[in-house]
């Protein structure tokens, strides 16, 4: 069960909220959370809660960063292909902490028309683990694919298309969005993009599908020498 008696000391925050939310998500699910539930937890009043959450989905989006800063920070002494696999691995036992969190990142990302900013920041990030280490752009676009969501620890498409979505009220200007994260804004201004992509605004999905099909039976083709 989540304490109450020591958190009643400190200063309700945002941190305080979100990490009593995640808690509770272990104990029982996402399902069963509710704001009630959490100011119980806390020993406040529900409403104390809306002054650093303002609803349920800026709750469960504030739950996914926590989440993802969580996953360990890159590796300064490791070539690429080692640092790439410690924080996937890393992401992914983030992920078996907290079983529920692939559903709501999932569908979070489906419904906001940008990433939450911890996400953001984790794939700018990784982007940048992969231009260090020599690739081109057009070939971390294709890896970004390839990998998917399990560059979080399972397996989803994140780089679908959003263009279908209302703005983010709370996204940054371009100008600031490209100074906080420079590789994503790289990569984006860089590919060219078919405009009839399910996957991403100009994603190519043929292309993207054959790359990773071809990557996919290459590796099985490395594995079948080997056995």
């Amino acid at each position: 069960m989540v304490e109450i008696g020591t958190q009643q000391r400190a200063p309700l925050s945002r941190k305080r909220v979100l990490d009593t939310a995640v808690a509770l998500a272990d104990e029982g699910g996402v399902d069963a959370l509710s704001m009630r539930r959490i100011a119980q937890a806390l020993g406040v009043v529900p409403m104390a809660l809306y002054k650093h959450v303002a609803h349920k989905n800026e709750l469960l989006d504030g739950m996914i960063d926590a989440l993802v800063g969580e996953i360990d920070p890159p590796s300064a002494d490791a070539d690429w292909k080692t640092a790439v696999r410690r924080r996937v691995l890393s992401a992914r036992r983030m992920l078996l902490r907290h079983p529920w969190a692939p559903a709501v990142i999932e569908a979070r990302m489906k419904a906001r028309a940008t990433p939450t900013p911890a996400v953001l920041a984790y794939l700018d990030s990784m982007i940048g683990i992969f231009r260090a280490g020599g690739f081109p752009v057009d070939l971390v676009h294709h890896a970004m694919h390839v990998m998917g969501s399990r560059l979080l620890g399972f397996s989803q498409e994140l780089f679908e298309d959003r263009t279908d979505r209302a703005p983010d009220p709370d996204a940054p200007p371009p100008e600031e969005m490209a100074a906080r994260y420079p590789h994503l804004t790289e990569l984006a201004r860089a590919v060219a993009h078919d405009e009839e992509s399910v996957v991403g605004s100009g994603c190519d999905d043929q292309a993207e599908f054959e790359f990773a099909l071809d990557l996919t039976l290459d590796g099985l083709e490395r594995l079948l020498r080997t056995a």
